[in-house]
């Protein structure tokens, strides 16, 4: 679906962030983050939404078992990058413009969402959630990459006062001590794998990762 087709989808433009972000993005991917990328969407299948999809550094770690990737992005400069990124992918890729809250999918058409980086930064993490469940068919898989709450109380001190100061204007949003996981569960989701890292490997604000598997329950459920 091409940005013509979605005339509903307002423009969200983060100019200074999507530079600052293409640049920093990098340096994580050489200290690990890529390895969590490839870890993240391993054994993948079928169809798959990536939601947030960023300037598009999952798409060289899709396995070939995944038949296409509808990679949704607001942010136009980083859409422009994810869209030269899709053509080097190993599977197909098609980058197109939306919302996380509204996304431009039919129910029950995906096997499996992908979200990395992205819960952070949105307004509404849990209508986000709600539609990656619409559209998964049931029993689909959400795979998620997340920095989280910091696990000691001085350390979340310190991400209230940067998550309520200066930290979201200039990072795109982005709140560093929010607690991805209980959004999943209380979205309907049911996590089935949660692993916890720092990244970089030091004690800091930014540091606290998460990266696990959670699936739709079955319509019987």
């Amino acid at each position: 679906m091409s940005e013509e087709n979605t005339p509903a989808t307002p423009r969200i433009g983060h100019p200074v962030f999507a530079r600052f972000y293409t640049r920093v993005s990098q340096v994580m991917e050489r200290r690990g983050m890529a390895e969590h990328r490839q870890r993240l969407l391993a054994g993948l299948a079928g169809r798959v939404i990536e939601v947030g999809a960023g300037n598009g550094l999952n798409f060289a770690h899709y396995p070939a078992t995944v038949a296409r990737v509808v990679a949704i992005e607001p942010e136009p400069r980083l859409r422009a990058i994810a869209r030269h990124a899709a053509k080097a992918a190993p599977v197909p890729v098609d980058v197109t413009a939306g919302l996380a809250e509204r996304l431009p999918a039919a129910d029950e058409s995906f096997d499996a969402a992908v979200v990395s980086l992205v819960l952070c930064s949105l307004p509404d993490p849990g209508a986000a959630l709600k539609e990656m469940l619409r559209v998964l068919k049931p029993g689909g898989q959400l795979r998620f990459l997340e920095h989280v709450r910091a696990d000691t109380p001085g350390l979340v001190r310190w991400q209230r006062l940067l998550d309520t100061t200066v930290w979201p204007y200039l990072a795109g949003g982005c709140h560093t001590g929010r607690d991805s996981a209980a959004a999943i569960r209380e979205s309907g989701f049911t996590i089935d794998r949660l692993e916890r890292f720092l990244l970089p490997d030091a004690r800091t604000p930014v540091s606290f990762h998460i990266r696990g598997t959670a699936s739709r329950p079955p319509r019987d459920h």
